[in-house]
């Protein structure tokens, strides 16, 4: 096991994100009720076990277009900030539900990079933050995405979950994708691609691999990860990237096990 493997076992303070492509069903588009309850179990047994967890979602847009029944994501940004506003308590609604089975309670905070870039911002987000956490609560975290424009073009929920991670002094931000990590190619494409167990350093050839889209329903592809991990890393927070789609994969990387993508923290 790596040094920096072995130093999740011992993280208490950990931020989850998890894209669209993980939460709604490829061939529909609509939510995956089975996958975001197993989600929800997972977390709130994290939680159960001394974690303090922040969870990072992104799915608004793609609980609105199931909400209308619209199959397409629209190219406007008016209609997916349209969307959004949909989306946003039915995607709650569904959180509530499921964490509410299993006994714990959510908060939702609603954030844009702007409440990182504006010093008195970040102060009052980081101390409500801080304050749901010492409550036992578990922060449900989206870009305000109903008045955002450079968000939603550019899927920064992944950049996001990287500002909320410094910003908390996070030991770890999990990064849950619909493929395994990071490969040396695509593995959609290419059979032969590797995964690529640690990243020490992001340099010009890790970026370049990183490059292509994500799914169409998704906006964030690995090119956005991988800024996410410059961010985090810089910061002091571990990253990783592993699959969303395998329950139990959560307490297994935790547990040291080695599995995803791994970005040691710099300092």
């Amino acid at each position: 096991m790596s040094t920096a493997r072995e130093a999740l076992t011992r993280a208490r303070r950990i931020v989850i994100k998890v894209g669209t492509s993980t939460l709604a069903h490829a061939e529909s588009g609509k939510l995956n009720l089975y996958k975001i309850e197993h989600l929800v179990r997972e977390i709130t047994d994290l939680h159960n076990a001394g974690k303090e967890i922040i969870f990072v979602s992104s799915g608004a847009i793609a609980a609105g277009m199931n909400k209308l029944g619209i199959k397409t994501k629209p190219q406007t940004i008016p209609e997916n900030q349209a969307l959004a506003a949909i989306g946003q308590g039915v995607l709650m609604h569904i959180y509530e539900k499921f964490f509410a089975e299993y006994g714990q309670t959510i908060g939702q905070v609603l954030l844009t990079k702007e409440n990182a870039v504006d010093e008195h911002a970040r102060e009052n987000s980081r101390n409500s933050l801080n304050a749901i956490l010492d409550m036992g609560v578990i922060p449900v975290i989206n870009e305000n995405d109903a008045v955002g424009v450079d968000e939603i073009r550019i899927g920064d929920n992944d950049n996001l979950s990287a500002i909320v991670a410094a910003m908390v002094n996070a030991e770890v931000l999990i990064i849950l994708s619909d493929i395994d990590g990071l490969y040396d190619g695509n593995p959609k494409l290419d059979n032969s691609a590797r995964l690529i167990d640690e990243v020490t350093e992001i340099d010009a050839e890790i970026e370049r691999i990183a490059g292509g889209a994500g799914t169409t329903l998704g906006t964030g592809g690995m090119f956005t990860k991988i800024q996410a991990a410059k961010l985090a890393t810089a910061n002091g927070v571990t990253m990783l990237i592993i699959n969303g789609a395998t329950n139990g994969n959560l307490r297994r990387v935790l547990n040291g096990e080695n599995i995803g993508t791994i970005f040691p923290r710099r300092n």
